[in-house]
């Protein structure tokens, strides 16, 4: 199975391994979803961010009643 890779230096879609780690965002199934690498790292930021801070949130009180 072939896997996609996204070069976040050079914003180049990589068929494997082609990069150093550090570089490379992946893997992705398809070239297509590779290339979508910015816009789904950005997504899944948010959401982490999101269930973070409601995790953070988890047990205080609302702010009327502190």
């Amino acid at each position: 199975m072939t896997e996609y890779w996204y070069n976040l230096e050079t914003g180049v879609v990589e068929e494997g391994m082609v990069s150093p780690g550090y570089d490379r965002a992946g893997p992705f199934a398809t070239r297509e979803e590779a290339a979508r690498a910015p816009e789904i790292i950005k997504e899944r930021s948010r959401k982490w961010a999101a269930e973070e801070a409601a995790e953070d949130d988890w047990g205080s009180k609302p702010a009327d009643q502190r």
